[in-house]
């Protein structure tokens, strides 16, 4: 057995894959449209699945549809839905608050009105909402929580003032936040709430110009106020973040990749490494799904050259599940591509976990870039 570089007395050891945890979705995916481009970005609401991306059409039952980087289909039987606001370039996040679907990434218009890579859209027409906001950088989060949207990215400034790749709008007005705003000194890549905070993943090193917070930190979900007591400092970017009642996960890089856990003071719960970046964590009933460009789990944390296993490995082609003990699962549908997985969500209500990225094939079979399990 071989210990994980964890810390703390929350931390627990690691072991070599004997016999795989189970987990709570099958690896056959389901039956549901598929894209002609990258997907980015899932976003469930009630029984019905939102997509972004860089694609500009979807596939239904050999039928090419127009969908410009953005699309909606029944989370149960994946029928394509008469959801189809037009975005001119790619959806990199998506969120989703009482009626209205929030989008982020790199348009100038939705539908052909001028929206400035953010728009609110409407959950049921897809109509284009009067949430308007001039943003400088690029989004690339997006998080809901304590009557806000919390954005993050490469953004410098928000209608004209200085924000350093975070900012907060109200869910009630839509106007920018003057009371929330946290900085951090790099790119910000993934946010999720839960309860008072808000925690960022990025590739920063400093949050609020406080060292010794680098890629993982949390801050006050109405203060913005640093969170000086969770420093869990993961050693690699931090690309994609989840929470549950249990802690916070990050899906992180190389040399290799690395899916960890961490309790809500920060402290590692456990740490699983693969043979190639970690890009997307999402948590269901106590199991994490990652996705990446992964091909292999290592059976210890260690790595040798292009982060390659060193003693041993088990086969997870581009997705993965971690128990709740830090056991690596059996689940694996084994996706394609080099790219891989680029998102990973999970709906609770059905017990369906979604990943979508730039694959083309789950299982040997046509699965273009979004499968669902359940």
């Amino acid at each position: 057995m071989r210990r994980a570089a964890v810390t703390g007395a929350a931390a627990i050891a690691v072991c070599a894959v004997a016999q795989p945890a189970g987990a709570a979705v099958g690896t056959t995916a389901r039956v549901t449209p598929s894209f002609n481009g990258s997907v980015y970005a899932i976003a469930y609401r009630g029984g019905t699945v939102y997509v972004g991306g860089s694609f500009t059409s979807t596939t239904v039952g050999g039928r090419s549809v127009s969908r410009e980087r953005l699309a909606a289909f029944d989370a149960r039987t994946g029928a394509l839905l008469d959801w189809h606001p037009r975005a001119d370039d790619t959806v990199r996040a998506l969120a989703v608050s009482g009626p209205s679907v929030y989008a982020a990434g790199d348009f100038g218009h939705v539908s052909g009105q001028a929206r400035d890579s953010l728009a609110r859209l409407d959950a049921r027409t897809g109509a284009v909402g009067t949430f308007a906001h001039g943003i400088d950088g690029s989004p690339r989060a997006l998080a809901v929580g304590n009557g806000r949207l919390y954005l993050g990215g490469t953004i410098s400034r928000v209608d004209r003032r200085e924000r350093q790749r975070l900012a907060a709008f109200s869910l009630t007005t839509g106007a920018l936040d003057d009371g929330w705003t946290p900085t951090a000194d790099n790119t910000v890549y993934s946010l999720a709430h839960r309860g008072s905070k808000v925690y960022l993943g990025g590739s920063f090193h400093r949050t609020d110009d406080v060292s010794s917070t680098p890629r993982l930190s949390a801050v006050d979900a109405v203060s913005g106020e640093l969170d000086r007591g969770f420093r869990p400092s993961p050693p690699a970017v931090v690309y994609s973040i989840a929470v549950d009642g249990n802690g916070v996960y990050a899906a992180m890089g190389g040399p290799g990749g690395r899916a960890a856990a961490f309790t809500d003071a920060g402290r590692t719960r456990w740490t699983r490494t693969f043979d190639g970046d970690v890009q997307a964590i999402a948590v269901l009933d106590g199991t994490a799904y990652v996705g990446g460009h992964f091909d292999r789990a290592c059976t210890s944390g260690a790595t040798g050259a292009h982060g390659t296993c060193s003693d041993g490995s088990v086969s997870r082609v581009k997705l993965a599940a971690v128990g709740g003990d830090g056991a690596l699962a059996g689940w694996a549908p084994q996706a394609n591509g080099i790219i891989g997985v680029r998102t990973i969500a999970v709906d609770r209500a059905q017990g369906t976990v979604a990943a979508g990225g730039d694959f083309t094939t789950i299982g040997g079979r046509s699965q273009r870039r979004f499968a669902s399990f359940g």
